[in-house]
Protein backbone atom coordinates (compact mmCIF):
# COMPACT_ATOMS: atom_id res chain seq x y z
CA UNK A 1 0.00 0.00 0.00
CA UNK A 2 2.79 2.39 0.93
CA UNK A 3 4.62 1.54 -2.30
CA UNK A 4 1.45 2.28 -4.28
CA UNK A 5 0.99 5.62 -2.55
CA UNK A 6 4.63 6.51 -3.11
CA UNK A 7 4.29 5.58 -6.78
CA UNK A 8 1.15 7.67 -7.14
CA UNK A 9 2.88 10.60 -5.46
CA UNK A 10 5.86 10.32 -7.79
CA UNK A 11 3.57 10.15 -10.83
CA UNK A 12 1.64 13.18 -9.59
CA UNK A 13 4.86 15.17 -9.18
CA UNK A 14 5.97 14.22 -12.69
CA UNK A 15 2.62 15.18 -14.24
CA UNK A 16 2.30 18.49 -12.40
CA UNK A 17 6.01 19.30 -12.37
CA UNK A 18 8.35 20.53 -15.12
CA UNK A 19 8.03 17.34 -17.18
CA UNK A 20 4.25 17.64 -17.26
CA UNK A 21 4.40 21.36 -18.01
CA UNK A 22 6.77 21.00 -20.93
CA UNK A 23 4.89 17.99 -22.28
CA UNK A 24 1.67 20.02 -22.23
CA UNK A 25 3.44 22.96 -23.89
CA UNK A 26 4.82 20.80 -26.70
CA UNK A 27 1.50 19.03 -27.27
CA UNK A 28 -0.44 22.30 -27.41
CA UNK A 29 1.97 23.79 -29.95
CA UNK A 30 2.07 20.63 -32.05
CA UNK A 31 -1.73 20.43 -32.18
CA UNK A 32 -2.25 24.12 -32.90
CA UNK A 33 0.53 24.12 -35.51
CA UNK A 34 -0.89 21.02 -37.21
CA UNK A 35 -4.32 22.62 -37.40
CA UNK A 36 -2.86 25.79 -38.88
CA UNK A 37 -0.86 23.91 -41.51
CA UNK A 38 -3.53 21.40 -42.55
CA UNK A 39 -6.96 23.01 -42.11
CA UNK A 40 -7.89 24.20 -45.60
CA UNK A 41 -11.56 24.60 -44.68
CA UNK A 42 -11.45 27.20 -41.92
CA UNK A 43 -8.04 28.67 -42.92
CA UNK A 44 -6.95 29.78 -39.42
CA UNK A 45 -3.44 30.31 -40.87
CA UNK A 46 -4.68 32.54 -43.67
CA UNK A 47 -2.95 35.71 -42.53
CA UNK A 48 0.43 34.00 -42.36
CA UNK A 49 0.19 32.03 -45.61
CA UNK A 50 -1.75 34.46 -47.80
CA UNK A 51 -0.85 37.89 -46.44
CA UNK A 52 2.49 37.86 -44.60
CA UNK A 53 4.05 35.43 -47.11
CA UNK A 54 2.67 37.43 -50.04
CA UNK A 55 4.33 40.61 -48.74
CA UNK A 56 7.68 38.83 -48.37
CA UNK A 57 7.42 37.10 -51.75
CA UNK A 58 6.55 40.40 -53.40
CA UNK A 59 9.55 42.06 -51.77
CA UNK A 60 11.84 39.28 -53.01
CA UNK A 61 10.46 39.39 -56.54
CA UNK A 62 9.93 43.13 -57.04
CA UNK A 63 12.13 44.83 -54.45
CA UNK A 64 9.17 46.65 -52.87
CA UNK A 65 9.06 46.34 -49.09
CA UNK A 66 5.90 47.22 -47.19
CA UNK A 67 6.50 49.83 -44.49
CA UNK A 68 9.68 50.95 -46.25
CA UNK A 69 8.66 51.62 -49.87
CA UNK A 70 4.91 51.82 -49.22
CA UNK A 71 2.52 52.67 -46.40
CA UNK A 72 1.65 49.71 -44.18
CA UNK A 73 -0.95 48.70 -41.61
CA UNK A 74 1.61 47.36 -39.13
CA UNK A 75 4.41 49.08 -37.20
CA UNK A 76 7.72 48.60 -38.97
CA UNK A 77 9.29 46.00 -36.64
CA UNK A 78 6.60 43.51 -37.70
CA UNK A 79 8.83 42.98 -40.73
CA UNK A 80 11.35 41.17 -38.52
CA UNK A 81 9.41 37.93 -37.84
CA UNK A 82 7.77 38.07 -41.27
CA UNK A 83 11.11 38.33 -43.05
CA UNK A 84 12.73 35.74 -40.75
CA UNK A 85 10.01 33.25 -41.71
CA UNK A 86 11.04 33.58 -45.37
CA UNK A 87 14.67 32.58 -44.77
CA UNK A 88 14.12 28.96 -45.89
CA UNK A 89 11.91 29.87 -48.83
CA UNK A 90 8.27 30.46 -49.57
CA UNK A 91 7.33 26.77 -49.47
CA UNK A 92 8.43 26.48 -45.83
CA UNK A 93 7.13 29.88 -44.76
CA UNK A 94 4.31 28.60 -42.54
CA UNK A 95 6.45 25.94 -40.87
CA UNK A 96 9.26 28.44 -40.20
CA UNK A 97 6.76 30.89 -38.73
CA UNK A 98 5.52 28.24 -36.30
CA UNK A 99 9.07 27.35 -35.26
CA UNK A 100 9.85 31.02 -34.51
CA UNK A 101 6.66 31.45 -32.46
CA UNK A 102 7.25 28.18 -30.61
CA UNK A 103 10.83 29.13 -29.70
CA UNK A 104 9.72 32.53 -28.41
CA UNK A 105 6.93 30.89 -26.41
CA UNK A 106 9.39 28.34 -25.01
CA UNK A 107 11.74 31.09 -23.82
CA UNK A 108 8.85 32.93 -22.16
CA UNK A 109 7.61 29.70 -20.55
CA UNK A 110 11.06 28.83 -19.21
CA UNK A 111 11.46 32.21 -17.52
CA UNK A 112 7.85 32.26 -16.30
CA UNK A 113 8.08 28.75 -14.83
CA UNK A 114 11.17 29.75 -12.85
CA UNK A 115 9.24 32.62 -11.27
CA UNK A 116 5.85 30.96 -10.72
CA UNK A 117 4.99 27.54 -12.20
CA UNK A 118 1.23 27.99 -11.76
CA UNK A 119 1.43 31.06 -14.00
CA UNK A 120 3.18 28.98 -16.66
CA UNK A 121 0.45 26.32 -16.44
CA UNK A 122 -2.25 28.98 -16.74
CA UNK A 123 -0.62 30.41 -19.87
CA UNK A 124 -0.38 27.01 -21.57
CA UNK A 125 -4.08 26.47 -20.80
CA UNK A 126 -4.86 29.93 -22.16
CA UNK A 127 -3.07 29.15 -25.46
CA UNK A 128 -5.00 25.89 -25.78
CA UNK A 129 -8.28 27.67 -25.07
CA UNK A 130 -7.60 30.35 -27.68
CA UNK A 131 -6.75 27.78 -30.32
CA UNK A 132 -4.85 27.97 -33.64
CA UNK A 133 -5.03 31.75 -33.88
CA UNK A 134 -2.79 31.88 -30.77
CA UNK A 135 0.20 30.94 -32.95
CA UNK A 136 -1.04 32.14 -36.33
CA UNK A 137 -0.84 35.95 -36.25
CA UNK A 138 1.79 38.65 -35.66
CA UNK A 139 0.26 38.96 -32.17
CA UNK A 140 1.72 35.51 -31.43
CA UNK A 141 5.20 37.05 -31.65
CA UNK A 142 4.37 40.03 -29.45
CA UNK A 143 2.73 37.93 -26.69
CA UNK A 144 5.87 36.11 -25.42
CA UNK A 145 7.90 39.34 -25.67
CA UNK A 146 5.28 41.07 -23.52
CA UNK A 147 5.29 38.22 -21.00
CA UNK A 148 9.06 38.47 -20.64
CA UNK A 149 8.59 42.21 -20.24
CA UNK A 150 6.09 41.94 -17.40
CA UNK A 151 8.22 39.35 -15.61
CA UNK A 152 11.19 41.72 -15.51
CA UNK A 153 9.40 45.06 -15.05
CA UNK A 154 10.12 45.47 -11.34
CA UNK A 155 13.69 44.12 -11.35
CA UNK A 156 15.05 44.95 -14.82
CA UNK A 157 12.87 47.85 -15.98
CA UNK A 158 15.18 48.96 -18.81
CA UNK A 159 15.30 45.48 -20.37
CA UNK A 160 11.59 44.94 -19.78
CA UNK A 161 10.67 48.27 -21.37
CA UNK A 162 12.93 47.55 -24.33
CA UNK A 163 11.14 44.23 -24.96
CA UNK A 164 7.71 45.82 -24.58
CA UNK A 165 8.67 48.65 -26.92
CA UNK A 166 9.99 46.19 -29.51
CA UNK A 167 6.70 44.29 -29.29
CA UNK A 168 4.79 47.58 -29.64
CA UNK A 169 6.70 48.30 -32.85
CA UNK A 170 5.25 45.04 -34.19
CA UNK A 171 1.70 45.54 -32.88
CA UNK A 172 0.73 48.61 -30.88
CA UNK A 173 -1.04 47.00 -27.90
CA UNK A 174 2.03 46.54 -25.56
CA UNK A 175 2.12 50.34 -25.27
CA UNK A 176 -0.74 49.83 -22.77
CA UNK A 177 1.57 47.90 -20.42
CA UNK A 178 4.29 50.53 -20.82
CA UNK A 179 1.80 53.28 -19.94
CA UNK A 180 0.68 51.34 -16.88
CA UNK A 181 4.29 50.89 -15.76
CA UNK A 182 5.10 54.59 -16.18
CA UNK A 183 2.05 55.51 -14.10
CA UNK A 184 2.36 52.87 -11.39
CA UNK A 185 6.06 52.28 -10.78
CA UNK A 186 8.44 54.58 -8.93
CA UNK A 187 11.27 53.56 -11.23
CA UNK A 188 9.37 54.96 -14.21
CA UNK A 189 12.37 56.87 -15.55
CA UNK A 190 14.16 53.61 -16.38
CA UNK A 191 11.03 52.33 -18.11
CA UNK A 192 11.00 55.49 -20.25
CA UNK A 193 14.72 55.10 -21.03
CA UNK A 194 14.33 51.50 -22.18
CA UNK A 195 11.27 52.26 -24.33
CA UNK A 196 12.79 55.38 -25.88
CA UNK A 197 16.10 53.69 -26.65
CA UNK A 198 14.34 50.87 -28.50
CA UNK A 199 12.11 53.31 -30.35
CA UNK A 200 15.12 55.34 -31.50
CA UNK A 201 16.83 52.19 -32.78
CA UNK A 202 13.71 50.99 -34.64
CA UNK A 203 12.92 54.35 -36.23
CA UNK A 204 16.57 55.00 -37.01
CA UNK A 205 16.91 51.64 -38.71
CA UNK A 206 13.77 52.23 -40.77
CA UNK A 207 14.93 55.68 -41.85
CA UNK A 208 18.34 54.31 -42.85
CA UNK A 209 16.51 51.70 -44.94
CA UNK A 210 14.70 54.52 -46.74
CA UNK A 211 11.26 54.40 -45.17
CA UNK A 212 10.83 58.14 -44.76
CA UNK A 213 7.39 58.99 -43.38
CA UNK A 214 6.18 55.45 -44.11
CA UNK A 215 7.58 54.38 -40.74
CA UNK A 216 4.61 56.17 -39.17
CA UNK A 217 2.01 55.17 -41.78
CA UNK A 218 0.44 52.51 -39.54
CA UNK A 219 -1.01 55.32 -37.40
CA UNK A 220 -3.42 56.31 -40.18
CA UNK A 221 -4.09 53.04 -42.00
CA UNK A 222 -6.96 51.90 -39.73
CA UNK A 223 -8.88 55.16 -39.41
CA UNK A 224 -10.96 54.83 -42.55
CA UNK A 225 -12.17 51.25 -42.14
CA UNK A 226 -15.70 50.25 -41.16
CA UNK A 227 -17.03 48.15 -38.27
CA UNK A 228 -15.55 44.66 -38.22
CA UNK A 229 -17.98 41.82 -37.63
CA UNK A 230 -16.59 40.61 -34.29
CA UNK A 231 -16.08 43.99 -32.61
CA UNK A 232 -18.19 44.66 -29.50
CA UNK A 233 -19.64 47.79 -31.11
CA UNK A 234 -20.93 45.73 -34.05
CA UNK A 235 -23.31 43.58 -32.02
CA UNK A 236 -26.41 45.69 -32.76
CA UNK A 237 -25.98 45.24 -36.53
CA UNK A 238 -25.03 41.57 -36.15
CA UNK A 239 -28.33 40.90 -34.37
CA UNK A 240 -30.19 43.09 -36.84
CA UNK A 241 -28.81 40.80 -39.54
CA UNK A 242 -29.76 37.70 -37.53
CA UNK A 243 -33.35 38.98 -37.21
CA UNK A 244 -33.49 39.62 -40.98
CA UNK A 245 -35.03 43.07 -40.68
CA UNK A 246 -33.56 44.07 -44.01
CA UNK A 247 -31.78 47.08 -42.56
CA UNK A 248 -28.37 45.54 -41.86
CA UNK A 249 -26.06 43.08 -43.58
CA UNK A 250 -22.75 41.30 -43.12
CA UNK A 251 -20.35 41.71 -46.05
CA UNK A 252 -16.75 41.03 -47.05
CA UNK A 253 -14.58 44.08 -47.63
CA UNK A 254 -12.10 43.10 -50.35
CA UNK A 255 -9.93 46.16 -49.82
CA UNK A 256 -8.96 45.26 -46.25
CA UNK A 257 -9.78 41.53 -46.49
CA UNK A 258 -12.19 41.25 -43.57
CA UNK A 259 -15.87 40.78 -42.76
CA UNK A 260 -17.73 43.90 -41.68
CA UNK A 261 -21.27 45.05 -40.88
CA UNK A 262 -23.27 47.64 -42.78
CA UNK A 263 -26.53 49.28 -41.81
CA UNK A 264 -28.09 52.47 -40.49
CA UNK A 265 -25.51 54.50 -38.57
CA UNK A 266 -22.47 52.27 -39.17
CA UNK A 267 -20.58 55.01 -41.00
CA UNK A 268 -21.08 57.53 -38.20
CA UNK A 269 -20.25 55.01 -35.46
CA UNK A 270 -17.10 53.90 -37.30
CA UNK A 271 -15.98 57.51 -37.44
CA UNK A 272 -16.65 58.03 -33.73
CA UNK A 273 -14.89 54.88 -32.53
CA UNK A 274 -11.33 56.21 -32.87
CA UNK A 275 -11.93 59.29 -30.67
CA UNK A 276 -13.90 57.06 -28.27
CA UNK A 277 -10.91 54.71 -28.01
CA UNK A 278 -8.64 57.67 -27.22
CA UNK A 279 -11.08 58.91 -24.56
CA UNK A 280 -11.31 55.43 -22.99
CA UNK A 281 -7.52 55.16 -22.76
CA UNK A 282 -7.26 58.68 -21.33
CA UNK A 283 -9.95 57.84 -18.77
CA UNK A 284 -8.07 54.72 -17.69
CA UNK A 285 -4.86 56.75 -17.43
CA UNK A 286 -6.66 59.29 -15.26
CA UNK A 287 -7.85 56.52 -12.94
CA UNK A 288 -4.31 55.21 -12.66
CA UNK A 289 -2.85 58.65 -11.96
CA UNK A 290 -5.54 59.22 -9.29
CA UNK A 291 -4.62 55.95 -7.59
CA UNK A 292 -0.90 56.77 -7.72
CA UNK A 293 -1.38 60.26 -6.29
CA UNK A 294 -3.43 58.79 -3.45
CA UNK A 295 -0.65 56.43 -2.48
CA UNK A 296 -1.70 53.14 -4.07
CA UNK A 297 1.24 50.66 -3.97
CA UNK A 298 2.67 50.60 -7.48
CA UNK A 299 3.03 46.84 -7.75
CA UNK A 300 -0.62 46.43 -6.70
CA UNK A 301 -1.82 49.04 -9.19
CA UNK A 302 0.19 47.76 -12.15
CA UNK A 303 -1.80 44.54 -12.91
CA UNK A 304 -5.34 46.00 -13.01
CA UNK A 305 -4.16 49.15 -14.77
CA UNK A 306 -2.31 47.18 -17.46
CA UNK A 307 -5.31 44.88 -17.94
CA UNK A 308 -7.73 47.82 -17.96
CA UNK A 309 -5.74 49.70 -20.60
CA UNK A 310 -5.53 46.62 -22.83
CA UNK A 311 -9.27 45.98 -22.41
CA UNK A 312 -9.99 49.61 -23.25
CA UNK A 313 -8.12 49.11 -26.54
CA UNK A 314 -10.25 46.04 -27.29
CA UNK A 315 -13.72 47.10 -26.11
CA UNK A 316 -13.70 50.48 -27.88
CA UNK A 317 -12.04 49.18 -31.04
CA UNK A 318 -13.96 48.98 -34.30
CA UNK A 319 -11.85 45.93 -35.09
CA UNK A 320 -12.56 42.76 -33.11
CA UNK A 321 -10.05 40.24 -34.43
CA UNK A 322 -9.80 36.95 -32.48
CA UNK A 323 -6.05 37.34 -31.93
CA UNK A 324 -6.73 40.38 -29.72
CA UNK A 325 -7.56 37.92 -26.93
CA UNK A 326 -3.88 36.98 -26.81
CA UNK A 327 -3.11 40.50 -25.56
CA UNK A 328 -4.77 39.72 -22.23
CA UNK A 329 -2.34 37.05 -21.04
CA UNK A 330 0.59 39.30 -20.13
CA UNK A 331 -1.42 41.72 -17.94
CA UNK A 332 -2.98 38.83 -16.00
CA UNK A 333 0.41 37.20 -15.54
CA UNK A 334 1.38 40.35 -13.63
CA UNK A 335 -1.31 39.35 -11.12
CA UNK A 336 -0.07 35.79 -10.91
CA UNK A 337 3.49 36.97 -10.27
CA UNK A 338 2.17 38.93 -7.30
CA UNK A 339 0.87 35.73 -5.70
CA UNK A 340 -2.72 35.72 -7.01
CA UNK A 341 -4.60 32.50 -7.68
CA UNK A 342 -5.37 31.70 -11.35
CA UNK A 343 -8.83 30.55 -10.24
CA UNK A 344 -9.78 33.90 -8.71
CA UNK A 345 -10.29 37.35 -10.19
CA UNK A 346 -9.88 37.54 -13.99
CA UNK A 347 -8.23 34.12 -14.42
CA UNK A 348 -11.26 31.96 -15.24
CA UNK A 349 -13.13 34.70 -17.19
CA UNK A 350 -10.05 35.12 -19.41
CA UNK A 351 -10.00 31.39 -20.17
CA UNK A 352 -13.72 31.57 -20.98
CA UNK A 353 -13.15 34.54 -23.30
CA UNK A 354 -10.41 32.57 -25.08
CA UNK A 355 -12.58 29.44 -25.43
CA UNK A 356 -15.58 31.40 -26.74
CA UNK A 357 -13.32 33.13 -29.22
CA UNK A 358 -11.97 29.81 -30.51
CA UNK A 359 -15.50 28.45 -30.86
CA UNK A 360 -16.44 31.40 -33.05
CA UNK A 361 -13.13 31.55 -34.92
CA UNK A 362 -12.19 29.39 -36.64
CA UNK A 363 -14.71 26.62 -36.06
CA UNK A 364 -18.09 28.38 -36.39
CA UNK A 365 -17.09 31.44 -38.38
CA UNK A 366 -19.02 30.47 -41.50
CA UNK A 367 -22.14 30.41 -39.33
CA UNK A 368 -21.35 33.88 -38.02
CA UNK A 369 -21.02 35.42 -41.47
CA UNK A 370 -24.31 33.69 -42.36
CA UNK A 371 -25.92 35.39 -39.32
CA UNK A 372 -26.58 32.18 -37.42
CA UNK A 373 -28.25 33.08 -34.09
CA UNK A 374 -26.34 30.48 -32.00
CA UNK A 375 -22.95 31.69 -33.20
CA UNK A 376 -24.05 35.30 -32.77
CA UNK A 377 -25.02 34.46 -29.17
CA UNK A 378 -21.55 32.98 -28.51
CA UNK A 379 -19.90 36.09 -29.90
CA UNK A 380 -22.20 38.32 -27.86
CA UNK A 381 -21.31 36.40 -24.70
CA UNK A 382 -17.60 36.85 -25.47
CA UNK A 383 -18.01 40.59 -26.02
CA UNK A 384 -20.17 40.95 -22.91
CA UNK A 385 -17.38 39.25 -20.93
CA UNK A 386 -14.92 41.80 -22.31
CA UNK A 387 -17.11 44.65 -21.08
CA UNK A 388 -17.77 43.06 -17.68
CA UNK A 389 -14.05 42.49 -17.15
CA UNK A 390 -13.30 46.09 -18.11
CA UNK A 391 -15.84 47.27 -15.52
CA UNK A 392 -14.21 44.97 -12.94
CA UNK A 393 -10.77 46.48 -13.58
CA UNK A 394 -12.15 50.03 -13.34
CA UNK A 395 -13.63 49.16 -9.94
CA UNK A 396 -10.35 47.57 -8.80
CA UNK A 397 -8.33 50.64 -9.81
CA UNK A 398 -10.86 52.98 -8.18
CA UNK A 399 -10.65 51.05 -4.92
CA UNK A 400 -6.86 51.22 -4.99
CA UNK A 401 -7.22 54.98 -5.22
CA UNK A 402 -9.27 55.14 -2.02
CA UNK A 403 -8.02 57.54 0.66
CA UNK A 404 -6.52 54.80 2.84
CA UNK A 405 -4.83 52.87 0.02
CA UNK A 406 -1.42 54.09 1.09
CA UNK A 407 -1.88 52.33 4.44
CA UNK A 408 -3.13 49.02 3.06
CA UNK A 409 -0.45 46.55 2.10
CA UNK A 410 2.28 49.03 1.16
CA UNK A 411 5.36 47.20 -0.08
CA UNK A 412 8.71 48.15 -1.54
CA UNK A 413 8.93 48.87 -5.26
CA UNK A 414 12.17 46.87 -5.43
CA UNK A 415 10.71 43.66 -4.04
CA UNK A 416 11.59 40.56 -6.06
CA UNK A 417 9.03 39.75 -8.76
CA UNK A 418 7.75 36.61 -7.07
CA UNK A 419 8.76 36.66 -3.40
CA UNK A 420 5.73 38.18 -1.69
CA UNK A 421 6.04 39.37 1.91
CA UNK A 422 3.97 37.22 4.24
CA UNK A 423 2.04 40.27 5.44
CA UNK A 424 1.24 41.43 1.90
CA UNK A 425 -2.35 42.53 1.42
CA UNK A 426 -4.39 40.70 -1.22
CA UNK A 427 -4.88 42.38 -4.54
CA UNK A 428 -8.42 43.58 -5.24
CA UNK A 429 -10.62 40.64 -6.10
CA UNK A 430 -7.97 37.92 -5.87
CA UNK A 431 -6.49 35.60 -3.27
CA UNK A 432 -2.74 35.59 -2.63
CA UNK A 433 -0.20 32.92 -1.73
CA UNK A 434 -1.83 30.12 -3.72
CA UNK A 435 0.18 28.12 -6.21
Amino acid sequence: MNDARAGAGTLSRIVTGPIGLWTAFVLVHLVLGAIDLTDSTHLPFGDVLFVYRFWMDYAAQHGVIVGIDTAWVYPIAALLPMAASAVFGSALYGFTWLVIVSVLDAVALFVLARHRPIAAWWWVGFLAALGPVAVGRIDAVTAPLAILGVIWLSRRPVVAAALLALAAWMKVWPVAILLAAVIALRDRSRVVVGACATTIVVIGGALLAGSGANVFSFLLQQTGRGLQLEAPVSMYWVWDSVLRTGWSRIYYDRDILTWQVAGPGTGLVATLMTPLLVLAVLGMIALGVRATLRGAPGLDLLPPLALGLVLALIVTNKVGSPQFVGWLAAPFILWLLRGASPLRGPGVPLLAIAALTQAVYPWLYTGLVAADPIVAALLTARNAAYIALLAWTVRAIWRLGAADSGVRGRRSEVTDDVHIPEDAAPLPGVTTRES
